[in-house]
């Protein structure tokens, strides 16, 4: 397919998402099946230009003085990935799967940008006007740079399994794609995102990722793993610990020693976590399946207890963007009572001197600091610890993150490269 094709496919897609209400993921694979004939560079490129669109889908609106899916993808296509309009005409004229051709109107529109300088703060940040308000409150007169932040495209980030191998050797077993070792994380190797319709490297069908020698995580949950703090020796419960990603990553900075109990209340999510301890030779980790009283026995005996909340997943937002523009408040609310329980929950598990850690792939107030000021407020036992200086201590010459009380941190993509992430680390007495 050429570009032309690529357009008109996009086009369907968003259309078909807004129609059926459906992820972008699930949408795509549907188009995919539909139109066999396509192949993975044309699969690549159509989902390049479905995300692109839904990343900055106010701001691609408010220019194009529409918001309909061919109004957002020839946004996308002239405003981001460089095309000229007189060209792409010509092209539309000789490709018979190509979309109507571009309009005097639509061209002036993408051509001039004068009026976005009265766009609204919403539309600058790229975001839904009811959540504006809430970012203020967490980052300031930055919170417009945040919110641009997580319109770009995120990199694929792999964490080297320091259990069966190092950094320097998953970096030769994937040269083929010329990875860089992260910028903050000890163990981590980057590949950062193609232009315009490039396609994301296949790290997983490489033989290293087979023998277990690296998993994929983002950066961000690679230090957030680290702020957790957990030591060799030591008795972990990782409280929700879905399909296991900072629970290897713990493994590892456990060097296998210790005990790193996993649960999760939802089996589903559990599931994957079995084959991935066996891939990466984890083998001081334990999964608890959530029965009746899988967890009675543990009680006030962890060293570290280890909440990865459920939450909005604004963090994510680079990776999953069409779930910034389906957030409702309702649903916030619903994820700070299940924040509130679990945290109420883990508290019963902490040994005295034991850490409660805190984790979300947020970056709304609400969910974190606002979280954990009403957590203290209900358990006077527990102390906050300032991740700042375990900060500093971790990566003395690292970019700093965001804290608003020099105790909690939160990790972005305009402050440190990374997904957005929120961590919090609380003592007990």
């Amino acid at each position: 397919m050429r570009l032309p094709g690529r357009i008109a496919a996009a086009i369907e897609v968003l259309a078909d998402m807004d129609a059926r209400k459906r992820p972008a993921s699930e949408a795509l694979k549907g188009w995919a099946l539909d139109h066999r004939f396509a192949g993975a560079g044309d699969r690549a490129a159509i989902g390049n230009l479905v995300y692109d669109a839904l990343r900055k889908r106010a701001s691609h609106a408010f220019r194009m003085g529409e918001d309909t899916p061919r109004a957002l993808v020839l946004a996308v296509v002239v405003r981001d990935w460089n095309q000229d309009v007189k060209s792409l005409n010509e092209d539309f004229s000789s490709d018979r799967f190509a979309p109507e051709p571009i309009s005097e109107q639509e061209a002036a529109r993408l051509c001039d940008d004068s009026h976005f300088a009265d766009a609204p703060d919403a539309v600058r940040a790229d975001v839904p006007d009811w959540i504006a308000p809430l970012l203020e409150a967490g980052f300031g007169p930055d919170w417009i740079a945040e919110g641009e932040g997580m319109t770009t495209r995120p990199p694929l980030d792999m964490r080297a399994n320091t259990l069966k191998s190092n950094r320097e050797r998953v970096g030769r077993s994937l040269a083929r794609f010329t990875p860089e070792p992260t910028a903050i994380a000890p163990d981590g190797l980057r590949i950062p995102a193609g232009p315009a319709g490039a396609r994301t490297a296949n790290v997983q069908a490489d033989e290293g990722y087979q023998k277990g020698w690296f998993e994929v995580q983002d950066e961000g949950s690679q230090l957030v793993a680290l702020l957790a703090g957990a030591r060799p020796g030591e008795q972990v419960l990782d409280l929700c610990a879905g399909a296991g990603g900072k629970t290897l990553a713990m493994a590892a900075s456990m060097t296998n020693t210790g005990q790193i109990f996993a649960y999760d209340s939802e089996r589903t999510r559990l599931a994957p976590i079995h084959e991935r301890l066996r891939r990466n030779g984890a083998r001081n980790v334990q999964v608890r399946n959530p029965d009746a009283g899988a967890l009675d026995d543990l009680e006030a005996r962890m060293d570290r207890v280890v909440v990865d909340a459920p939450c909005t997943g604004s963090g994510t937002w680079r990776r999953r963007p069409e779930t910034k523009w389906r957030l409702t408040p309702a649903q916030l609310d619903m994820r700070l009572g299940q924040q509130a329980e679990v945290l109420d929950t883990a508290a019963r598990f902490v040994k005295p001197g034991g850490e409660l850690v805190y984790i979300t792939c947020s970056i709304l107030p609400p969910e974190n600091d606002e979280q954990i000021a009403a957590f203290l407020s209900r358990h006077s036992g527990f102390s906050p610890v300032s991740l700042v200086a375990r900060w500093d201590a971790l990566f003395p010459s690292a970019a700093k993150p965001l804290s608003r009380d020099g105790n909690t941190v939160t990790l972005t993509p305009a402050s440190t490269g990374t997904d957005g992430f929120f961590c919090a680390v609380l003592k007990r007495g």
